[in-house]
């Protein structure tokens, strides 16, 4: 889980509700490419790479990396890649999901702030699949900040390049995940999808529908974006160094432009984000109290909540997105917040 300073999904239906399939149940290897086009790295191989790189894990990016080829080859299988599809990977570590995202995907779009894995990590792919190493672009940045990818934007001498990232497949660090997410989706328009590895824990709150226990900031804002669902779990003894917490797999899916107008109205990201921060910030207040602050009083709250057609005794935690972004477009033209 390297690739982040601190600071849409599988095309495979979906297990039935309530149920959350092991990693060992992916879906068949048949929807990607065969990875025996890259050799794979194993326990032994990272840590030889570690070394003669002198690279301790380091907690304050939270890097657990991957070590079992059988889960990365999993993961690559679930993703369900198309041969023309780009992987913008964040966190690639020494490669081993790398490698099997090359040899199922077009292009493989790496984002690392490690520097000296970010070096690493072309001639890794290079002695382990020459063949496919064109297909890699290593960009060494902080994925919560990162603002430009290779493939879209102008070229020297040339017409415009246009081929951008459009899945996200990733092993997030457990520390930042939700805000990267968040970062690139927002960045990132041309991602439709994505499957990502985040704590256990941190799934949960992603995928949790409103009105639950884990419903809260991470689920309400990834649902202006589009859905997100749990896709698999993934034991701790597949890390190095093994984490004192087992993962979970989140399946993501950007909404259609449709079904975005649907969904979010009239309203603007910065805006409806503004009304989901000040409901969860006092999560056990009424709306009417809650989001007093941001609106200007109790009676301005109780207003807004009214001409969104939400009752006001209710607690941030029963809206979904929809109605939290008809309270943003009721008031974004007395709050003058641009879209």
């Amino acid at each position: 889980m390297a690739g982040v300073a601190p600071g849409s999904g599988s095309r495979s239906d979906p297990p039935p509700a309530g149920q959350d399939s092991p990693v060992s149940q992916a879906a068949p290897a048949g929807h990607a490419a065969p990875l025996g086009q890259a050799e794979l790295l194993g326990p032994t191989d990272i840590r030889a790479l570690a070394a003669r790189l002198g690279i301790q894990p380091s907690k304050r990016l939270g890097q657990n990396f991957v070590v079992d080829s059988g889960t990365v080859s999993r993961i690559t299988a679930m993703a369900a890649l198309q041969p023309d599809d780009v992987v913008l990977e964040v966190g690639p570590g020494f490669g081993s999901l790398t490698l099997p995202l090359l040899a199922a995907a077009r292009r493989v779009i790496a984002v690392e702030v490690d520097r000296a894995l970010a070096t690493e990590l072309p001639l890794t792919v290079a002695a382990r699949a020459p063949q496919l190493a064109d297909r890699l672009e290593v960009v060494m940045a902080d994925a919560a900040r990162v603002t430009e990818l290779p493939g879209v934007g102008p070229v020297p001498g040339g017409p415009p390049v246009h081929d951008p990232p459009t899945v996200l497949v990733a092993n997030l660090p457990y520390n930042v995940s939700v805000p990267v997410v968040l970062h690139l989706l927002a960045t990132v328009p041309s991602l439709t999808r994505g499957l990502v590895m985040v704590q256990a824990e941190v799934a949960d709150r992603m995928c949790a529908p409103p009105g639950s226990r884990t419903y809260g900031v991470p689920s309400a804002k990834l649902a202006w974006f589009g859905t997100a669902r749990r896709a698999g779990s993934v034991g701790r003894a597949v890390f190095w160094p093994v984490p004192r917490v087992d993962s979970g797999l989140v399946s993501l899916a950007r909404y259609s432009a449709a079904d975005a107008v649907l969904v979010r109205g009239t309203a603007s990201r910065e805006e409806t984000f503004a009304v989901i921060d000040a409901a969860f910030s006092q999560r056990r207040k009424t709306l009417r109290s809650a989001l007093a602050q941001w609106a200007g009083s109790p009676a301005a709250a109780e207003e807004a909540l009214r001409a969104a057609g939400v009752d006001p005794s209710l607690r941030g935690e029963a809206l979904g997105i929809g109605e939290f972004a008809r309270i943003a477009a009721g008031s974004a033209g007395d709050r003058s917040v641009g879209a």
